[in-house]
């Protein structure tokens, strides 16, 4: 594949490390690649999205989603300009949906949810014996994707959806704002949907 000649010589050496990472599954590469635009990229989306807490999100997934599509970078353009694409991408898109649950949230903002955001992972009730052993099979792994949540999301599943607390008991025990408790838990069901699309085998 053709180089395009006008790239900078740190958008060659990227291209290099693209190369090895792809033709060889060479770690270090994918680390290096991370540890040239890590920060750069950071800064970038928290000032999208003047929240570190979702820059810092974001840019897991933006690296997540240009390591996955490795493959269909080509070295027409610079890598950095292909990645830092990605990552913008990604955080107005995950800002539009913010918003959106954000307004829905507001409008109803007394009532509860009944856990519907997960449950709808699951068959519905009226199960058969069978499709009863393969619900409770995939609670066990709904399970086990939490458990890969970064400890604070973690702690909000397991306290409204687990333990069955209310979003104001959740507001209580944690000492959070309910708005945060609320928009919190929508991103972290965002992160186990997008695990369980990610996942090799059906779920």
């Amino acid at each position: 594949m053709e180089v395009n000649p006008n790239l900078t010589e740190k958008a060659r050496r990227d291209y290099q490390l693209v190369k090895a990472a792809i033709d060889k599954g060479d770690q270090k590469a994918y680390a290096e690649l991370m540890n040239n635009y890590r920060d750069s990229l950071y800064f970038m989306l928290l000032k999208m999205t003047n929240n570190p807490e979702d820059a810092d999100d974001l840019t897991i997934e933006a690296f997540g989603k240009a390591f996955k599509k490795l493959h269909q970078y080509t070295p027409e353009y610079a890598f950095s300009t292909w990645l830092f694409k990605i990552a913008s991408n990604n955080c107005i898109d995950f800002m539009r949906k913010k918003a959106k649950y954000t307004f829905s949230m507001n409008k109803s903002a007394d009532e509860e949810d009944s856990g519907d955001e997960l449950a709808n992972l699951i068959p519905a009730d009226g199960l058969d014996p069978e499709e009863k052993v393969l619900k409770n099979e995939k609670i066990k792994r709904l399970r086990e994707i939490v458990e890969r949540l970064k400890p604070h999301y973690k702690k909000l599943i397991e306290l409204r959806y687990f333990k069955e607390f209310s979003y104001e008991e959740i507001a209580n025990e944690l000492d959070l704002p309910l708005g945060t408790v609320k928009a919190q838990l929508y991103r972290a069901r965002e992160f186990i949907s997008n695990i369980i699309k990610n996942m090799p085998e059906k779920f």
